[in-house]
């Protein structure tokens, strides 16, 4: 079973680790994603990357708000896609709407990129699971062949891939990825937690990086 929370600190006693919590299907998840590197880059954090279904945590229990018509403006479709283009230009990253476009299994792809993180690739095999969903115009459906295809790009072994991707202790670790997320009270995603804190949204992370520096080493 892999450690969920890598409690490590620096030599001042600085809790350095960030859980990213975050889902395939999610366009702020993919916003977030763009930045993690520039985020521990510019404040010495780590980023452990946990990826899970977002359709199997606990508030979606509570009412899907993206079923049926939005219970508010933020959950509006249309708005949606205008925030995340702006976000992304102001990011500088590519996005191209998903929706009605692209077809997914949000179970396959959460489970394909816990393979990946059982075989050490998570943040590649993340990001070009990604491009697939948001930046590749000629993908219309990412199934089980293209993660495959995904996987063998990124280095790793078809077979081996395959043979994590159907094991059934990959599907253990997603379990415990969402029992980790469930204790940590993570409600949507994307969602970092670090030193107890925990900060949701893609727009949270200028928060989160005005925390780790005032927190951490020199702080």
């Amino acid at each position: 079973m892999l450690q969920w929370h890598l409690s490590r600190t620096d030599k001042n006693g600085f809790m350095n680790v960030v859980d990213f919590y975050y889902s395939m299907g999610s366009r702020y998840s993919y916003l977030a994603s763009t930045q993690m590197e520039a985020l521990a880059r510019d404040t010495g954090c780590d980023v452990n990357w946990i990826p899970l279904n977002s359709g199997a945590l606990g508030w979606r229990k509570k009412g899907d708000p993206f079923a049926g018509e939005p219970v508010s403006g933020q959950y509006d479709w249309d708005y949606r896609e205008r925030d995340a283009k702006r976000w992304a230009a102001h990011y500088g990253v590519p996005f191209i709407e998903p929706r009605g476009r692209v077809q997914f299994d949000i179970d396959l792809l959460a489970r394909a990129t816990m393979a990946a993180r059982r075989l050490g690739q998570v943040v590649p095999y993340t990001h070009a699971l990604f491009a697939a969903m948001f930046s590749d115009p000629d993908i219309t459906q990412i199934d089980r062949a293209e993660c495959v295809r995904r996987a063998v790009s990124c280095r790793m072994a078809e077979d081996e891939f395959l043979s994590t991707l159907d094991d059934p202790a990959t599907a253990a670790e997603q379990a415990a990825g969402l029992a980790a997320a469930d204790a940590a009270g993570v409600f949507g995603v994307p969602t970092f937690v670090v030193g107890g804190e925990l900060f949701w949204g893609n727009d949270r992370m200028v928060l989160l990086r005005d925390w780790l520096r005032k927190e951490g080493p020199g702080g």
